[in-house]
């Protein structure tokens, strides 16, 4: 017997529509200013160089250095390396910058699990030695290149600095903000019922074969013999001839609302530890049987907290973030040339 999946996909919950009703909006104007420097002074995205003397428009005129192409920085001392590869070192600083730069998120995907800074470490030197052949080849010099590599680099000046003034304080939200969210939004951490089960699974052969359907039909009656017998263990019959696989059958805890609603049904009416009939779905027969039973609760607000906190400072960043790009359009209305621009689309469609 084989153990086939009868839990549907499963889907997360949503809160940043819940939790955007709750915070409150920014007045654009107000955040801009105490946020930004003044848009007199901003490097904004939206301006033009201004003209320049000769020798500086010719000094400007020259290709900065790539960003790949940085020079090398200094060994880092024995003590402070943790990894190598060839002449390639990660150091315990590289690998702290680059958490640093990971998204919040990530970072507490790191702090959950610390194993995955071996994957880390490990990309991190794959990088470094894909960036010195590639630095050796001067491939990043070559004009199509070098203009994707600037194009590159100015698209993460301005996410950073998108990023510099939409960070919302250190100190939000406030305990009484994270409150007054769970307290709103409680039905989103309702954990459904859930069920312990194990299962006896047994395939439906091609329809159209004979010798298949005899032969599994055999296999059924087997099993219900076998569980009808005094004294039957579920969890050797799931096993059948093969008596290393020790978990065969053995589904853990499922969500109500995870399992296939013809299984459910037959779950809902079992006794603790009962076995259900036989239930024929179009890959099979699965035979059930309920170990243990949660009710359904709501998390705590200790138990999403972190989930919360992500979710509320994502919304307030996007918020903060469309008030800026807002107020520097207000102040720097774009002008287009829509003749220009439709003739351009036309002409990219021949």
């Amino acid at each position: 017997m084989t153990t086939a999946i009868l839990v549907k996909p499963l889907r997360s919950i949503g809160l940043a529509a819940v939790v955007a009703t709750f915070v409150a909006p920014i007045d654009a104007p107000a955040q801009v200013q105490t946020q930004a420097p003044a848009p007199r002074t901003t490097q904004a995205p939206v301006r033009k160089p201004q003209p320049q003397p000769a020798a500086q428009a010719q000094a400007a005129a020259t290709p900065a250095p790539a960003p790949v192409a940085a020079a090398p920085k200094p060994a880092a001392a024995p003590e402070n390396v943790i990894a190598r590869v060839g002449e390639t070192n990660i150091s315990a600083d590289d690998l702290r910058s680059y958490v640093a730069a990971l998204a919040p998120r990530e970072q507490a995907a790191l702090a959950k699990d610390p194993a995955m800074l071996s994957q880390a470490v490990r990309l991190l030197l794959a990088n470094r030695l894909v960036l010195q052949e590639a630095v050796a080849k001067k491939w990043d010099q070559q004009p199509a290149i070098a203009a994707q590599l600037e194009r590159a680099r100015e698209g993460a000046v301005v996410e950073l600095y998108l990023q510099s003034v939409s960070t919302p304080p250190a100190n939000f939200p406030s305990e009484d903000d994270l409150q007054k969210v769970y307290e709103a939004n409680r039905a989103a951490f309702l954990m459904p019922r859930q069920f312990q089960l194990s299962q006896i699974f047994i395939a439906a052969p091609k329809e159209g074969d004979k010798a298949a359907e005899d032969k599994a039909r055999q296999e059924l009656d087997d099993v219900q013999r076998k569980l009808k017998a005094p004294g039957a263990d579920f969890a050797a019959i799931a096993r059948g001839d093969n008596n290393a696989a020790k978990d065969a059958g053995d589904l853990g805890w499922v969500a109500e609302t995870q399992i296939r609603p013809e299984i459910r049904s037959q779950v809902i009416g079992l006794a603790k530890n009962s076995v259900s009939e036989p239930i024929k779905l179009d890959d099979g027969w699965h035979i059930i049987k309920l170990i243990d039973t949660k009710a359904s609760y709501t998390r705590t607000l200790p138990e999403v907290r972190d989930q919360l906190v992500l979710q509320i400072r994502s919304e307030r960043s996007n918020m903060m973030r469309r008030a800026y790009l807002a107020e520097l359009l207000k102040q720097h209305p774009p002008v287009l040339n829509e003749l220009a621009l439709s003739s351009l689309l036309d002409a990219s469609k021949k």
